[in-house]
């Protein structure tokens, strides 16, 4: 289980980090990353976008400190309900043991893909690993064999 501090949970947050952050996509999973000081965009906002982006850039989260949060989204194309929750808890226990290696204030959310449903948790491990290389948040290569 990941810790409250490590939990992205209000929808602005997942909304921010799927807008302006950079994403890598693989076979079962899409990851979308918001690394800390990444520069505004020039393209002037309106309306509710603008509101719901002030009100997640203005409203304090749960931890200060700058610490890596995750979040996960995983739809009803992946499967029913058991389906769709076993898959978030395997994402969830692979990133919780990512999550240190990821530069601090780092936003991440994780995206469940269809094929996430039959896949192994190394399968998974390794989409996710290859994802975050891509997007230059992971080592190149980990003396774990990873």
């Amino acid at each position: 289980m990941l810790p409250a501090a490590s939990r992205l949970t209000k929808s602005q947050e997942f909304r921010l980090v799927i807008r302006r952050g950079r994403r890598a996509g693989r076979s079962r999973l899409v990851v979308h990353a918001l690394r800390p000081g990444t520069p505004e965009t020039g393209r002037v906002r309106e309306g509710a976008e603008h509101r719901a982006l002030s009100k997640a850039h203005s409203t304090p989260t749960r931890d200060s400190t700058g610490s890596t949060r995750v979040g996960f989204v995983v739809s009803k194309a992946v499967g029913n309900a058991v389906v769709r929750h076993r898959t978030t808890r395997r994402l969830r226990h692979l990133m919780r043991d990512r999550i240190p290696a990821l530069p601090a204030g780092t936003l991440v959310v994780v995206r469940a893909l269809p094929p996430a449903a039959n896949a192994s948790s190394r399968e998974l491990g390794a989409d996710l690993d290859s994802a975050l290389r891509k997007l230059r948040l992971y080592p190149e290569q980990s003396g774990d064999g990873r």
